[in-house]
């Protein structure tokens, strides 16, 4: 008999920093205040976490949370090398870990310094020794990508962008559908980096094109901060007033997961294994989703994963995202804080604190009506995936 989490973990508490540009905290008092944040917000005393999961960046150990939290005991910790997919990974090993009795509250606390540390539209240098430690097989990168030129995540991935165009002929205009949602989005929340700061067509057809098809307002946002989630066993949900309930969760890896040039279907992706996995443990369909945090490191890879997920049919997102569907009062308002692309870049755990608002009904003047059911994404490296179905 297939073994299902579903609902046998919740997560609790939530926490983020302030995001901005500019600050003198290393990320490690970033991460920490945001899990003191979190266990605030679940009504817990630091030192009952014992459990640890910092993923994707490697200069936080997570020895550093225990002197920091007074941990009592540490009985589990984990990290995940998936880029902007760890987060979602990470809470589906701490939900693994919960309902096994290996730990009672574990801890995924993430974040960046996108602006104050290796800035990558600074032209910074060291970015390129910085994504050797993030993309598998850096002798790949270093003999047969980089001499020719392709360093950076925005050069990736228009080779993914540019072969969705040959193959189906999408608008382009479904990009700039996503950008200016998520600017729009962002005007109502007041933790978005953006907030202030709205975005006309005029504005999005005006930015520079960096790398064919991304213009610069398709790319995410340079930002300082840190956010942190609380993950426990339904045993424990007693506990809390408004536990969050895991439905479905899964992670998936591309084929030739360190090589994007020579795979098969370039357009196959994680997210392409890890959502039929997730609806499956679930057990709904994709008509029962009432919001979507939908990871955005670029607008295009929004589209292409609402595609994946099976929202629509390949080469359609540009017409599934038309006529408002996509903001509030549609049928599946997505990043509704602004997302990566208008509140901040901490490699999107801040998609799961929003959901959590969203499901918890606090999510103020950005709440989705009767909203109960959600779903997260991760997206990282050449297209790792992972997916979160949540609900109240």
């Amino acid at each position: 008999m297939k073994q299902s989490l579903s609902d046998r973990a919740c997560l609790v508490g939530v926490g983020e920093t302030d995001y901005v540009r500019g600050t003198d905290k290393t990320l490690a008092q970033l991460m920490i205040e945001a899990a003191i944040h979190a266990c605030r917000n679940a009504g817990i005393e630091p030192a009952e976490i014992d459990g640890v999961i910092s993923p994707w960046l490697t200069n936080v150990r997570c020895e550093d949370f225990v002197a920091h939290l007074g941990i009592k005991e540490l009985k589990f910790s984990g990290r995940h090398e998936m880029g902007g997919a760890s987060s979602i990974a990470a809470i589906q090993t701490a939900a693994l870990a919960v309902d096994q009795g290996i730990a009672e509250y574990v801890l995924v606390a993430t974040g960046q310094k996108g602006y104050s540390g290796v800035r990558l539209g600074a032209g910074d240098p060291s970015f390129l020794e910085l994504n050797n430690q993030i993309m598998p097989n850096p002798d790949y990168r270093d003999n047969l990508e980089y001499p020719y030129g392709l360093m950076v995540p925005m050069q990736y991935y228009t080779l993914h962008a540019n072969r969705w165009f040959y193959e189906y002929n999408p608008d382009p205009k479904g990009m700039q559908t996503v950008a200016l949602t998520c600017r729009k989005h962002a005007q109502l929340n007041n933790k978005a980096y953006m907030q202030g700061r709205p975005m006309t067509e005029e504005d999005y057809q005006n930015s520079p094109v960096l790398v064919a098809p991304f213009r610069l307002l398709d790319c995410s946002l340079e930002t300082d901060g840190a956010g942190a989630v609380i993950v426990t066993s339904a045993r424990n949900a007693h506990r809390f007033k408004k536990p969050i309930y895991i439905g479905g969760i899964a992670e998936g890896h591309p084929q030739g997961p360190d090589d994007l040039i020579s795979r098969q279907d370039i357009l196959n992706m994680g997210i392409t294994q890890a959502a039929p996995h997730a609806f499956d443990m679930a057990g709904i369909k994709h008509e029962d989703i009432d919001f979507a945090e939908i990871y955005d490191c670029f607008t295009f890879i929004v589209l292409r994963q609402l595609e994946e997920i099976g929202f629509c049919e390949r080469g359609q997102a540009s017409e599934f995202v038309k006529d408002g569907r996509i903001t509030y009062g549609g049928a599946l308002p997505i990043n509704t804080h602004g997302g990566l692309l208008s509140q901040a870049h901490i490699v999107g755990i801040n998609h799961v604190i929003e959901a959590i608002h969203q499901l918890r009904h606090e999510a103020g003047a950005v709440q989705v009506q009767g909203a109960q059911i959600g779903l997260v994404t991760g997206y990282g490296d050449l297209g790792d995936g992972s997916l979160a179905i949540l609900h109240n």
